[in-house]
C-alpha cells in the first residue's frame, strides 16, 4: 500500500472509530429508548439484542475507547520505528482486510466516499467534494438510477456553501513565521551564551501551539504562496481564493530548518525525516541518548494541527520552508564542505532529498533562505552572486527547483519600490527561477504583485516581538499581534525577561 494510500486509510479508521466512540458513549441513552419503545409499540428483542452485540463488539476491540495515537504512554504523539500504532493496518494485510471490508459491506465504502468528500469539503475544496460525489460508482446506482440519499444531501449541501464564498483580497494576506522550535525550554533558557539568541528569535512549541489556537479561533486559513499568484507565460497572474465570509487568509513560513551543529543538547529536534505514515516528522534526542520519533519542531505540529482542524488549511496548504546550506538542510550535514569529514555524506544526501520530497508530496512549498545567511541587499554583489550560486549547486539539486526566497534577516534588495530590471540582483535571482521575495514587516499585511514576481512582507511572531506587545501594554498603536493573539495570553513564563535585541 502506497503511502499516501495508507495515511488514507488510517484516517478513514480514525474517523469510523470516533463515529463508534459517539455511539458507545450515547448507548445507555438509545438503549433506554428502546427499552421504551419495546415496551410501547413490540420491538423485537432479536433487533435489541444486535445493537447489544454491536456495542459489545467494538468493546472487546477497542475496550477503552482511545485512539492510538492519544494514548497517556505517547503525549507528545511519538511513534516507534515501524509501528502504526495499535489500531492501524499497514502494508497488504492492511489493503486485504480493507479491500475486504468494502466488498462485504457497501455502507461502509459509501462512508468512506462521504468521509473522503468531507475532507475535501473541510478544505473548501467543494468543487472537489462534489466531482468526487457525481463521478463515483454510488451516484445513480440505486433502482431506478437512484442516489443513496446520504450523498444526495451532501452535493446539496456543499452546493449551498460553495454559493457563500468570498473572494479574498490579496494585499490583504498577512503573512507569519518561525525559526525552529523550542522543545525543552529548560534547556534552550539554561543561561549560557546561546540563551539570548533562542529568547529573541525562537518561539516554544506551547507558545506556538497557542498562537494557532488564537489563529483558527479568530477565522485565519493557511493558503500557499502559490494560490496569492501564479506566473503564467512570463506573468504574475493573481489568483483567486475563495473563503466563507469571516474568514481570513494567512500565509506562515519557517526559517532555517537545517538544526544547525550548535543547537545540539539546547531542546530542539536535531532532524527531519519520514515517518511511519508517510508523512514529515522530526527526531530528538532524548536526555538517556536514545532517539524518539514524533512532533518535535513546526512541521509535524502543524501537520497535527491540521489533521485535527481540516479547515484551517485551503486546499491542503501547509507552510513554506526555507533552508540555507552552509551546514547542509533538515539536520543532514549535505555541505560541501563535509564530504570529507561526514562518512554518511551520500546517505545524507540521499536521505534529506527524500524529506525534501515527502514535504513536497504533503504541500509544504520550499524556498531559499540563501546558502550562508548573507544579508543579500548590502553584501558585494560578487558574494552575492557566489552565495546564490552555492545555494543552487549544494541546495536546489537536492531539494528541486525552487521559485521562493525568504530574505536572510527580512534585508530585501530594494526599498519598498516596485522591483523593476536595472536592479541587477533582482535580475539575477529572476534568472535562477525565484518568482516569489518575502522580506519582514511587521505590518498586518504588505503585498506587492509586479508584473513578474511576487513579493510579501513577513511577520516574526518571536520572544523579541511578543515582549514589545506586552511592553506596549494598553497602547494598541505599538501594540502589532493583537489581530492574530494578544502576547500576553501566549509568552512562556520560562522566558529570561525583558527579551531585549543584540
Amino acid at each position: 500500500m502506497s503511502n499516501r494510500n495508507k495515511t488514507n486509510s488510517i484516517r478513514r479508521k480514525r474517523l469510523r472509530r470516533k463515529n463508534r466512540e459517539r455511539l458507545i458513549r450515547q448507548s445507555p441513552y438509545l438503549l433506554i429508548g428502546l427499552l421504551l419503545i419495546g415496551i410501547l409499540g413490540g420491538i423485537t428483542y432479536k433487533a435489541t439484542g444486535q445493537i447489544l452485540l454491536t456495542i459489545e463488539n467494538h468493546r472487546t476491540e477497542n475496550p477503552e475507547g482511545k485512539d492510538g495515537d492519544d494514548s497517556p504512554d505517547n503525549p507528545d504523539g511519538a511513534t516507534g520505528a515501524g509501528s502504526d500504532g495499535p489500531d492501524s493496518e499497514s502494508g497488504e494485510d492492511g489493503q486485504a482486510a480493507a479491500e475486504s471490508e468494502s466488498e462485504t459491506d457497501p455502507d461502509s465504502s459509501i462512508d468512506a466516499l462521504l468521509e473522503q468528500a468531507w475532507l475535501l469539503a473541510a478544505g473548501y475544496d467543494y468543487d472537489a467534494a462534489i466531482d468526487l460525489l457525481t463521478t463515483s460508482e454510488f451516484y445513480g446506482a440505486g433502482e431506478g438510477g437512484t442516489t443513496d440519499p446520504q450523498i444526495n444531501s451532501a452535493i446539496s449541501e456543499y452546493e449551498h456553501v460553495r454559493e457563500t464564498l468570498q473572494p479574498v483580497e490579496i494585499t490583504e494576506i498577512t503573512h507569519v513565521f518561525f525559526h525552529s522550535l523550542v522543545m525543552d525550554e529548560a534547556k534552550a533558557f539554561d543561561g549560557d551564551a546561546d540563551e539570548s539568541g533562542y529568547n529573541q528569535v525562537m518561539t516554544t512549541k506551547d507558545e506556538f501551539l497557542k498562537i494557532l489556537d488564537s489563529m483558527y479561533e479568530k477565522g485565519y486559513v493557511l493558503v500557499r504562496l502559490h494560490d496569492i499568484a501564479t506566473m503564467q507565460d512570463g506573468r504574475m497572474v493573481k489568483g483567486q481564493i475563495m473563503l466563507p465570509p469571516g474568514r481570513k487568509a494567512c500565509v506562515m513560513s519557517q526559517d532555517d530548518v537545517c538544526y544547525y551543529e550548535y543547537m545540539e543538547d539546547d531542546g530542539f529536534a536535531s532532524r527531519m525525516v519520514i515517518g511511519d505514515d508517510g508523512k514529515p516528522a522530526c527526531e530528538m534526542i532524548m536526555d538517556d541518548g536514545t532517539v524518539s520519533v514524533g512532533s518535535y519542531d513546526m512541521v509535524p505540529l502543524l501537520e497535527d494541527f491540521i489533521e485535527q482542524h481540516p479547515d484551517f488549511s485551503y486546499k491542503g496548504a501547509r507552510a513554506v520552508i526555507a533552508f540555507t546550506g552552509y551546514q547542509g538542510i533538515l539536520g543532514y550535514r549535505t555541505a560541501e564542505s563535509y564530504r570529507e569529514t561526514n562518512p554518511n555524506f551520500a546517505a545524507d544526501c540521499q536521505a534529506a532529498s527524500a524529506v525534501a520530497q515527502c514535504l513536497r508530496d504533503n504541500g509544504w512549498e520550499l524556498a531559499s533562505h540563501s546558502w550562508g545567511h548573507r544579508d543579500l541587499g548590502t553584501i558585494s554583489y560578487e558574494k552575492f552572486k557566489t552565495d546564490c550560486d552555492k545555494w543552487e549547486r549544494e541546495v536546489e539539486s537536492l531539494i528541486g527547483p525552487t521559485d521562493i526566497i525568504l530574505y536572510p534577516f527580512g534585508a530585501d534588495v530594494s526599498d519598498w519600490h516596485a522591483y523593476n530590471h536595472d536592479n541587477q540582483r533582482f535580475m539575477y535571482m529572476k534568472s535562477l527561477g525565484f518568482d516569489y521575495f518575502c522580506n519582514v514587516d511587521s505590518n498586518q499585511y504588505w503585498v506587492q504583485l509586479g508584473n513578474d514576481y511576487l513579493r510579501q512582507g513577513r511577520r516574526n511572531l518571536d520572544g523579541y516581538r511578543m515582549w514589545m506587545d506586552i511592553a506596549a501594554g494598553g497602547e494598541t498603536s505599538k501594540r502589532k499581534l493583537d489581530d492574530l493573539f494578544r502576547a500576553e495570553d501566549v509568552f512562556s513564563s520560562n522566558r529570561p525577561t525583558p527579551v531585549v535585541w543584540e
